[in-house]
């Protein structure tokens, strides 16, 4: 069954529920500029999913889930910078790694449904 809208799509629907948690996680921290970076990078994964998604064709898609995925790979780069700045704990940034990999990979195998 084709996906009918941007909504149904797993992986868009875990990078919102990844983009929550990191937003819960980081709201009160005070580096503005720290803070600005990885929620804009969160963010990004899911809304690039849905405009890649509205897309006429599966190579504008394609080229709009990579970079989600490359938005996906800020944010883990983020996140070994927040732990080392003491701004997270190594359990909390693990938890949150986990999440971000897992969105990367099921992006990884929709690109790969999508391509000829």
């Amino acid at each position: 069954m084709k996906i009918q809208k941007f909504e149904d799509i797993i992986a868009w629907q875990k990078a919102q529920d990844f983009t929550i948690d990191i937003y819960t996680v980081f709201k009160n921290v005070n580096d503005f500029g720290f803070k600005n970076q990885i929620t804009t990078a969160v963010v990004s994964i899911s809304n690039n999913i849905a405009e890649g998604f509205d897309r006429c064709s599966d190579a504008d898609f394609s080229r709009f889930l990579y970079i989600a995925i490359s938005s996906c790979s800020e944010v883990k780069s983020m996140l070994y910078l927040a732990e080392r700045l003491n701004f997270i704990k190594k359990e909390e940034k693990v938890k949150l790694l986990k999440q971000a990999n897992e969105i990367s990979r099921i992006i990884r195998g929709l690109i790969k449904s999508i391509k000829p």
